[in-house]
């Protein structure tokens, strides 16, 4: 449950909108940023955001576009004031003019499996190996990772359980033989280093009480891709990515990698089509087609 500050430190539409985000079950992180935009918006107008008007909202948009802020900060700020206009002041005739912007479609960056051996392998240390190992062997997102207690390792189904994932929804995620190894080696060492103990965090972060942070997980990668010379720019949502990527080039059922990514529509997972090199490989070209029949043979496919 998120922390709201006392009434002394912050101003009443401040504490009614952190109220109003607790009692829709809104995660702690999402009411960080909705706040933070809220404030920023408010920085930009130079007064209480309950007192814009539509041409504010339209100008504040307009300087983010020209500042060139991206369409994420874009469309997080669609997000919060939506909300602070539609629930907490419940302004509709304000939120309506929000725009959200499009995103641009780019290709996603995947690691191939031999990028990914390499990578795992060049991780600093064995806390950060089996940290990565979850997010590309199970397809969990970083701040999924991050979270992980250790009661979630469920050794007998073979499953990860993940609590409260992307829109509150909790599922469960794949727990192979290798993997479990892995973390098994991790859990070895961590209770030798007296950091690890029965229903703490799997990961805990400079203090055990603490869990890893996401800004230590995108370290550790960007540590190991260059140990490992990879060129290419990732994350540690790239082993997410890598994860649905590969399990699609083995022909698994699209709808089984869905659940396992616990992406709520197919669409969302449909993405990874655009990505899988193989899937376009086994396509045989129209032009084949014609050629073999021009050359009395047998069409491909």
């Amino acid at each position: 449950m998120a922390t709201i500050s006392t009434p002394a430190s912050i101003s009443p539409l401040r504490q009614r909108m952190q109220h109003d985000m607790m009692m829709r079950g809104l995660l702690p992180r999402t009411q960080d940023q909705y706040i933070r935009h809220v404030r920023r918006f408010a920085a930009y107008l130079g007064r209480p955001p309950d007192t814009a008007t539509a041409e504010d909202l339209r100008n504040f948009q307009i300087h983010q576009h020209e500042s060139g802020a991206s369409a994420g900060t874009i469309n997080g700020a669609v997000s919060a004031l939506r909300f602070l206009y539609t629930v907490t002041l419940r302004r509709r005739d304000l939120a309506r003019g929000l725009i959200a912007t499009r995103r641009p479609d780019k290709m996603r960056e995947v690691l191939s499996v031999e990028e990914a051996t390499r990578l795992l392998e060049a991780a600093p240390g064995i806390k950060y190996k089996a940290a990565l190992g979850v997010a590309y062997g199970a397809g969990l997102r970083v701040s999924e990772v991050a979270h992980l207690k250790v009661d979630d390792i469920d050794s007998e189904r073979m499953l990860i359980r993940v609590e409260q994932g992307k829109g509150a929804r909790d599922r469960n995620a794949m727990l192979s033989p290798h993997l479990l190894q892995l973390l098994r080696l991790w859990w070895r060492e961590g209770k030798r280093r007296g950091v690890m103990f029965p229903h703490g965090w799997l990961f805990p972060g400079r203090s055990y009480t603490d869990p890893i942070s996401s800004r230590q997980l995108h370290r550790a990668v960007q540590e190991a891709a260059e140990v490992a010379g990879i060129r290419k720019r990732i994350s540690p949502h790239t082993l997410r990515h890598s994860f649905a990527t590969h399990l699609l080039e083995q022909d698994v059922d699209i709808r089984v990698i869905q659940v396992l990514l616990g992406h709520a529509k197919i669409d969302t997972t449909a993405v990874y089509t655009k990505v899988s090199t193989r899937t376009i490989q086994a396509v045989a070209s129209p032009l084949d087609r014609i050629v073999a029949l021009m050359e009395g043979k047998a069409p491909p496919g």
